[in-house]
């Protein structure tokens, strides 16, 4: 059998578990999550999670980059680094990767066939479980040294909170996944905050007071030291274009004045280095990007893991991070972006007014539909010439007639194209005319097939 065959073979076998990715949100919320399974695999595995240091990083915005900037900044310093995240955008594989690469198809095909007698032995797992197995797995099994793993859904009973981390992190939080989570901003954070473990440290970036204070008090709870960004370690754009940014961070709690070390500060002083100031270099865009590279670095001086602010600045200046205000062509500009609720949409927009602020927007749009659209319509609203709706191959996508109606009701015009490469052609032809940015957003289903559509156009 070819390794293609394999491969799909090793899908069809994690697709025929229960993928709560592909269920409704009424599923959603009736959905028996609870981390015993995930336990008592890794007991039948033996343990592989426990053999390489982690970073665990939960959050409602930023989780993905967050966790790339770490995984960068520790590959950079010279570790094997391995990095899992989720959904992917183009294929399966993505979500498990090595040194900036995603495990080859051949790869997973062997750990599929690795799991499966420990997968026969517990009942109701579920994709995300396995597949999270399968991360661990792969990395002790390829010799990684250090990891970081991304939260799929919440953080308090994800398949990932089995870790011991060596620093928790949670990036922005907003609305999202309201059905599961809980429809407050507290409540959310309550679930966020699971993560935090007994006695280790914990980084957040800035959050909205009412979300921060349920962090503080589950940190306070687990005497685990909060570090907020923003507050206790400064960040500041120092300048700015469509090539990348530059900016500071300044923790001042890593200085060390010589006169009067403490042993903390002498052991922060011989693994970090005595400065406390350090200029980074990063091609992601937007204002929110600075915020998760704060967050990154902050996380990675926090984690213990010895590595310098030159292994740091060299990983965050090399980072390739798709999908995150992708600029794929700038005359007519065409962007590929992952925002996908009103808080990631409002940060969509400042970052298009920053960048482009003269030129409208063609929008290629389709949404899960657990999503707040007219939220997001209100946002861009100043920016959308037209949205082209149209549906990805998705269970969750909504219908392209629903989004028709809620676009009519916010004022903006619309048209339906489907597919999703009828829509990308739709787009690309309008801009051709007028000059206006071929922007996808609202589904990363949908970006993800607009990037492989813009990709075969461009080959």
């Amino acid at each position: 059998m070819d390794i293609e065959t394999s491969y799909n073979k090793a899908l069809d076998y994690l697709y025929s578990f229960v993928d709560y990715s592909l269920k409704h949100s009424s599923e959603l919320a009736k959905a028996d999550f609870n981390l015993g399974r995930m336990f008592a695999l890794m007991e039948s595995m033996g343990k592989p999670q426990n053999k390489y240091p982690i970073i665990h990083v939960a959050g409602t915005k930023g989780k993905g980059s967050v966790s790339a900037l770490c995984a960068v900044g520790m590959q950079a310093a010279g570790y094997k680094t391995g990095l899992y995240t989720s959904p992917h955008l183009l294929d399966y594989a993505e979500r498990i990767q090595i040194n900036g690469e995603p495990i080859s198809h051949e790869q997973l095909v062997e750990i599929v066939e690795e799991i499966k007698p420990h997968v026969v032995k517990i009942e109701k797992l579920t994709t995300f479980e396995i597949t999270t197995a399968l991360a661990f797995m792969a990395f002790a099994k390829h010799g990684v040294n250090a990891a970081v793993f991304e939260v799929g859904l919440g953080g308090r009973l994800d398949a990932t909170n089995i870790v011991t981390p060596k620093v928790s992190v949670i990036t922005s939080l907003s609305y999202d996944h309201m059905a599961v989570l809980g429809n407050t901003l507290a409540l959310i954070a309550g679930e966020k905050a699971g993560i935090i473990k007994r006695g280790i440290p914990v980084v957040s970036s800035p959050q909205k007071e009412e979300a921060l204070e349920v962090l503080e008090r589950a940190a306070k709870l687990k005497n685990a030291e909060l570090t907020l960004v923003g507050r206790d370690v400064k960040f500041k754009l120092i300048e700015s274009s469509l090539e990348g940014q530059k900016l500071t961070v300044d923790g001042g709690r890593w200085t060390v004045d010589d006169g009067q070390k403490s042993k903390v500060e002498d052991q922060l002083s011989t693994v970090y280095g005595p400065s406390s100031f350090v200029e980074l270099q990063i091609p992601l865009l937007g204002s929110h990007q600075l915020e998760n590279a704060a967050t990154a670095y902050t996380a990675l001086k926090v984690s213990g893991i010895p590595l310098t602010d030159e292994h740091i600045q060299k990983g965050f200046s090399q980072i390739q991070w798709r999908a995150r205000f992708e600029v794929a062509r700038r005359d007519p500009p065409v962007i590929f972006d992952s925002a996908h609720n009103q808080d990631s949409f409002a940060k969509l927009s400042e970052t298009l007014q920053t960048y482009f602020p003269d030129k409208m927007v063609y929008l290629i749009f389709g949404a899960s539909e657990d999503k707040n659209i007219p939220g997001m319509f209100a946002e861009l609203k100043s920016k959308i010439r037209k949205i082209i709706i149209t549906r990805a191959d998705h269970p969750r996508a909504l219908e392209v007639e629903k989004i028709q109606s809620l676009a009519e009701q916010a004022g903006v015009e619309s048209e339906a194209v489907v597919p999703v490469n009828h829509a990308l052609a739709r787009a690309l032809g309008l801009s051709s005319k007028d000059g206006s940015i071929v922007l996808s957003a609202g589904s990363m289903f949908v970006t993800a097939e607009v990037m492989r559509e813009w990709k075969l156009l461009n080959e």
